[in-house]
């Protein structure tokens, strides 16, 4: 017999891998394809000078840590403490999903065509660069890791690694280097595949894997992630509209007000992204990835 609650946590899974999917649509369609979205993404890189000096040292730390070789290192440990545990589907699954997540940012952002409207001269050359490389491998090295931790870790892990994720969102467009809808597009492919990889946890589970109500400091992590993600993105809202009156006129005429306050509208939509999928993440992880039978028991006795 399937496990208590199967049913509600694939329809779950499937309506978040959904929504995200659509979300990400809706960034690529709003902010490569129409001017408007462009002049947004142009203002934030412009605003990104604003304090610059004081971020740099911590930003080029933030992405000087993320290479091919951290890449291949972090999936490597990942996949081993899946295995340590005597997870074989789960060290397939994980490292699925960075490598599956990784490829579609990058075929993604050599496949998809970015039109010329004249907002941004200087970039235009280099094309289309949603998604992020290095924002999806900061956010999928994070859901990685919380699907293969023991259940005590997770909750610690997830809130550490949203805002990791989230850092190096920021970051790279604090650098210059990524536009902000790259950064929130590689943050919702994250997601999907995070999705797509509990449903086949959820569908490979041994049939003697029951389901195990979540651990309290992981619904507390979760909760809070919610609570973090809303509230960025009212901030988000808020900022990108109060700036948006200003969004009629080339960035370089802009006021530096009007440029701060898209730069940092941008910087709260990255993190109210990164912290609603990370939520979406410890929601089901306790439901994909189960404990095994004979440490049910301790992890009820654990909990109480």
């Amino acid at each position: 017999m399937r496990n208590r609650g199967f049913g509600s946590t694939a329809a779950w899974l499937v309506l978040v891998g959904l929504l995200q999917a659509a979300a990400l649509l809706a960034v690529w369609r709003f902010s490569v394809r129409t001017a408007h979205g462009q002049l947004v993404d142009t203002a934030a890189l412009v605003g990104n000078t604003i304090g610059h000096d004081t971020v740099e040292p911590l930003v080029s730390r933030v992405l000087d840590a993320v290479s091919v070789a951290s890449l291949a290192a972090a999936t490597a440990v990942i996949v081993l403490i899946a295995l340590a545990r005597g997870r074989v589907l789960l060290a397939l699954v994980a490292g699925g999903l960075i490598a599956g997540a990784n490829v579609t940012s990058q075929l993604l952002k050599h496949a998809l065509y970015r039109p010329d409207f004249g907002i941004d001269p200087g970039r235009e050359a280099v094309g289309n660069s949603l998604p992020s490389g290095h924002t999806t491998v900061a956010a999928s090295v994070a859901v990685a890791l919380v699907l293969v931790l023991p259940v005590a870790m997770r909750g610690v892990a997830g809130v550490a690694g949203a805002a990791y994720a989230a850092l190096a969102g920021v970051a790279t467009m604090s650098a210059g280097w990524h536009r902000p809808s790259d950064a929130v597009a590689a943050l919702l492919i994250v997601g999907c595949w995070a999705a797509l990889g509990g449903l086949v946890l959820l569908v490979g589970q041994r049939r003697d894997e029951a389901a195990v109500e979540a651990r309290r400091t992981n619904v507390l992590a979760a909760a809070s992630l919610g609570l973090v993600g809303v509230f960025a993105l009212a901030v988000a809202v808020g900022a990108l509209n109060w700036a948006d009156s200003g969004l009629v006129n080339p960035p370089e005429e802009m006021t530096r007000k009007q440029l701060f306050l898209v730069y940092a509208g941008s910087a709260a939509a990255i993190t109210a992204t990164a912290a609603l999928m990370m939520a979406a993440v410890l929601a089901t992880v306790h439901r994909v990835v189960p404990p095994r039978p004979e440490h049910v028991p301790a992890l009820v006795a654990a909990a109480q």
